[in-house]
């Protein structure tokens, strides 16, 4: 006869395994399903792309001496001459070799991965270091303010955030390089380095690359604090009136234990859905302060190829950043049963 100590073990190993295989077959299904939405998102992408203009002739107006048969054999390089079509199953077979093809006007003919390669690092280094800061500051003064609330502390938050999501990025950041870059001169006016090794802060590259961060940095983080805030505050709210934190509270736990073992737990689904979201867009990158504080990344390569029509370069970013978001919306649902154990996958 087994012991009673021995059953509970089975039991628990028979929910492990159900559990296990229900979160495979969702996982299964989950991807399944995204298949669709990739190559409905690419066929949008792609046919918008087309639309939009003759790169050919956005290459060659400014040059007079061009002959229509020039561009005629412009057109047929491109392959450009061929039906829409056809010019998409041709992409999408390549793509599935890992070809997304060359650009038309940037660093002549680079190969899309290899741009995307080496503007993707410093794009994540941006967008990382900005998430990292957004939550460990927000999170806390959310906290604070949805225990605190209506008092002054909690309409400073407010405030504070309701202005700070209505002011414009590319506003801040212009500030930021006139007040700490023109007249203190603390930091550089943009670019991800200097160009010149002699002017390395003591010599290091490291410190030379935290330099050219920190404006850029704090501008993203100004403008990515304010809503993180005013969601951990509505969130939290919402759950503090629930039932178990009231009889949680009855039964004698302190405060802090109420607040932070089983109240922040599911407050944080919202910014786990935010996080997700974010994650799903980092490669995009943040166009408007890349652009702003020059910086070298995919987001300014992203828009100076649309401003020059580059399709290979517009659908291959689209073809990552698409992949991007449906793998980190997939994570974050699987998050959530995780999370928050009310929560189950089937």
């Amino acid at each position: 006869m087994p012991t009673k100590r021995e059953g509970f073990k089975a039991i628990r190993f028979k929910v492990h395994n159900i559990a296990k295989n229900s979160m495979t077959k969702y996982v299964l299904r989950r991807l399944l399903y995204l298949i669709p939405i990739f190559f409905g998102i690419l066929i949008i992408v792609f046919v918008a792309t087309r639309m939009a203009g003759d790169p050919v002739k956005l290459m060659t107006g400014l040059n007079p001496r061009i002959t229509f048969e020039a561009r005629e054999r412009l057109t047929q390089y491109y392959g450009l001459d061929q039906p829409l079509y056809y010019q998409f199953l041709k992409f999408v077979w390549e793509m599935l070799q890992g070809n997304l093809g060359n650009s038309y006007a940037i660093r002549g003919g680079t190969a899309v991965t290899t741009l995307v390669g080496n503007y993707a690092w410093e794009t994540f280094k941006l967008q990382l270091a900005a998430l990292f800061f957004s939550l460990v500051i927000a999170i806390p003064i959310g906290i604070l303010s949805a225990r605190k609330q209506y008092s002054k502390l909690d309409m400073t938050v407010t405030t504070t955030s309701l202005v700070g999501t209505c002011i414009p990025i590319f506003y801040m950041g212009i500030v930021a390089i006139l007040i700490f870059s023109y007249f203190l001169g603390w930091f550089p006016y943009g670019a991800a380095h200097s160009l010149d090794p002699t002017r390395y802060p003591f010599g290091s590259y490291l410190l030379d690359e935290l330099w050219h961060m920190f404006l850029p940095v704090a501008a993203l983080t100004f403008a990515e604090l304010a809503p993180v805030v005013l969601l951990v505050r509505s969130s939290m709210l919402e759950v503090l009136r629930q039932d178990y934190i009231l009889a949680a509270r009855a039964s004698g736990l302190s405060e802090r234990t109420v607040i932070y073992k089983h109240a922040l737990r599911n407050a944080l689904i919202p910014v786990v859905t935010y996080v997700g979201l974010y994650f799903g867009g980092m490669l995009a990158g943040a166009p408007i302060t890349e652009k702003v504080f020059n910086w070298p990344g995919v987001g300014r390569l992203y828009v100076e190829a649309i401003s020059k029509l580059d399709f290979p370069v517009i659908t291959g970013i689209t073809v990552f950043v698409t992949l991007m978001v449906l793998v980190a919306n997939l994570i974050t649902d699987i998050a959530y049963a995780y999370i928050d154990p009310r929560i189950r996958i089937e």
